[in-house]
């Protein structure tokens, strides 16, 4: 039987950044517009984690029962170790899902109806990342679904269901954001290169080889810079406090491109989550001071 550690290990908490940065990001926009709506924000953030949460079950499921975690380097894996048996995990996948979709709901009331069917998009797109007869992450196409949900619909969602605006700012720092929690995913699948290939999971990585996924990681970083401007140039020149994500985000480009490979990617995942972090934190503390 899986104690509580081995359900939080396979919760994997350290990819808790991807879920939380967006819903600073966003508030930030909100908070310099003086229009910041504290509790849907904290909602915004239950839906984000729940997610974040459920996309992990998932996740851990599906690859279990191909036989793609059988030798997999990095966290737990509750299906692909046997700790967890197949069905506990999907039940517990549906109920992080069920949680986003209450909250979510309640932000569709309180906001707009249609915001039903953008929840509705992100909890497929969860499921099918990994599940169904033929998942998109194994087709190279999960950082473009990284950059869409927990990037682009993420903030400006978050931003939107504050103010019932369409932001520019929000854009932009979605576009950050959205090249940062693309990172991770593709350091995670540079480290995974060997095993998904000799699976059958064709992620980018695997279509892109090793030193170009290493080059198309670098990229991403600059990308979010690019959308950190865009930001400042539509807020407050104060937005670039932001630019503390540089720092860990430097430390993980050098490992990057210094060839390493395996479990000495790990710390990898780790910084430029701690950078998508920073990135939207100083946002939210620029912003407000600004504001």
């Amino acid at each position: 039987m899986p104690s509580a550690a081995h359900w939080l290990a396979g919760a994997r908490p350290r990819t808790l950044p991807a879920a939380i940065s967006p819903v600073l990001a966003g508030t930030a926009i909100a908070v310099y517009d003086d229009a910041a709506v504290w509790w849907k924000a904290l909602l915004a953030l239950v839906v984000a984690l729940a997610l974040q949460v459920g996309v992990n079950y998932a996740n851990d499921y599906s690859d279990g029962i191909r036989g793609t975690d059988a030798d997999r380097v990095g966290p737990l894996r509750l299906v692909g170790s046997g700790t967890a048996s197949p069905g506990a995990v999907r039940r517990a996948a549906f109920l992080a899902f069920g949680v986003a979709g209450v909250a979510g709901l309640v932000l569709a009331a309180t906001t707009a109806w249609w915001l039903v069917v953008v929840g509705a998009l992100c909890v497929l797109a969860a499921w099918f990342y990994t599940g169904g007869s033929k998942p998109y992450g194994y087709l190279g196409l999960g950082e473009v679904m990284v950059f869409v949900f927990f990037g682009l619909v993420a903030v400006v969602g978050t931003t939107y269901v504050q103010t019932q605006e369409w932001q520019a700012a929000a854009w932009y720092a979605a576009v950050g954001i959205g090249a940062i929690a693309c990172a991770i995913l593709v350091a995670n699948n540079l480290r995974d290169i060997p095993t998904d290939r000799g699976a059958g999971k064709i992620t980018l990585a695997v279509r892109l080889g090793d030193a170009r996924t290493r080059l198309c990681y670098v990229l991403l970083m600059l990308v979010a810079l690019v959308g950190l401007v865009g930001a400042a140039l539509t807020t407050s020149w104060w937005a670039l406090l932001a630019l503390g994500y540089a720092v860990p985000s430097l430390q993980a480009a050098r490992i990057v491109r210094s060839g390493a490979g395996g479990p000495a990617l790990i710390p990898v995942l780790q910084l430029t989550g701690v950078a998508e972090l920073l990135y939207g934190l100083g946002l939210l503390i620029g912003l407000a001071i600004a504001g």
